[in-house]
């Protein structure tokens, strides 16, 4: 060990943590239900049919941590150095259920649960809006009440609802309220949905290992490709995990799309106001949860820009205390860290 992890500063820099998962038992509760009913897609049923149930010593725990929005979470916080955690309901949130108005109320009870550890813990916890995407109209007035009495600082949308991406034109009032309300919207993964996830499970890749990245890549993408930020300039799109790897392939990502625009080969891609580099730069934020990659961290940068890169440690999925030291041991400026860990996620979420 080459420091202590102090919370406090005395590294130059506060530690935010800006993918960090909870749950209510109510939630997993329904989730599973699917899972036994057999109503759930392949997806779901591989990771909570494993999560939800296994005695193992690493899901006994994630279960126990999920749960917990109090002295445990804090405690963790403390033992890592992480002096503030940006909070969302743990993937699929409530997308996976079929039931509308039980997915609208286990949503909105979260939102409460959630509001009341914030109120508890006003400097170590901040929220993001769990919403309800099979309802659209709905999810955008329980936005307008996560921001404006919950005081929530974004939105997670645990990537595709029953095969359907937010691109989809009955979306439309979820991505228009994020604008207009200037919410930060993060996409985080959830296992493929079934007409996409083909023999990953029987290959042992469908979840976080690499389905995950795959799908909530293509889901980007959509967006990036169909004149989304060209309709909503001003939104603010967020993605985990190494801004799921879009950094690494952009360069091919926008020669291929401008390819297939010249191309007309597809009705839906029409040319576009800027290349992809441009929203990479302007619409797009990225965080390393579950990547402690200086390297990776360093090409996000380069991408992106050093202004948009931020800190997540992926808790309680991947709790990791060293991998705080290694990340604090990075070789860049101290102003440079101190955006990392810091100030970009305070300027995103109005921290």
């Amino acid at each position: 060990m080459t420091h202590e992890l102090n919370t406090g500063g005395d590294r130059g820099y506060l530690r935010i943590a800006t993918e960090e998962a909870f749950a209510t038992r109510e939630q997993l509760d329904a989730i599973l239900r699917l899972v036994k009913e057999g109503r759930a897609d392949k997806g779901t049923v591989s990771l909570w049919g494993f999560y939800g149930t296994s005695p193992s010593e690493r899901t006994t725990f994630i279960r126990e941590r999920l749960l917990d929005l109090g002295e445990l979470r804090i405690a963790a916080m403390n033992e890592s150095g992480i002096d503030k955690a940006v909070l969302a309901l743990t993937s699929p949130g409530v997308q996976s259920l079929h039931d509308v108005e039980e997915a609208r109320g286990i949503a909105s009870r979260a939102n409460d649960q959630l509001a009341a550890a914030c109120e508890k813990y006003p400097d170590r916890f901040y929220g993001m809006t769990a919403i309800c995407p099979q309802d659209p109209e709905w999810s955008a007035a329980e936005l307008k009440r996560g921001k404006e009495e919950l005081g929530f600082r974004g939105v997670q949308v645990n990537s595709h609802t029953h095969g359907h991406y937010l691109d989809e034109p009955q979306f439309d009032p979820i991505l228009r309220a994020c604008a207009d309300m200037d919410i930060p919207l993060y996409i985080h993964p959830q296992g493929p949905p079934d007409d996409m996830i083909g023999t990953m499970v029987d290959a042992g890749l469908e979840g976080a290992v690499f389905g995950f990245a795959v799908e909530t890549s293509f889901h980007a993408m959509r967006l990036l490709t169909t004149g989304v930020f060209d309709r909503f300039p001003s939104l603010q799109l967020a993605l985990g995990h190494g801004c799921e790897g879009l950094p690494f392939w952009i360069d091919r990502l926008n020669y291929m799309h401008l390819a297939g625009i010249r191309s007309k080969r597809y009705e839906r891609l029409k040319p576009l106001e800027h290349e992809l580099h441009y929203y990479m730069r302007n619409n797009v934020w990225g965080t390393n949860s579950g990547l402690p990659s200086p390297a990776s961290i360093e090409l996000m940068m380069k991408v992106m820009g050093e202004d948009r890169v931020m800190y997540a440690m992926d808790y309680p999925y991947q709790f990791v205390p060293a991998e705080v030291e290694l990340l604090d041991d990075m070789e860049m400026s101290a102003a440079t860290k101190k955006k990392f860990f810091q100030t970009n996620a305070e300027k995103l979420f109005g921290i």
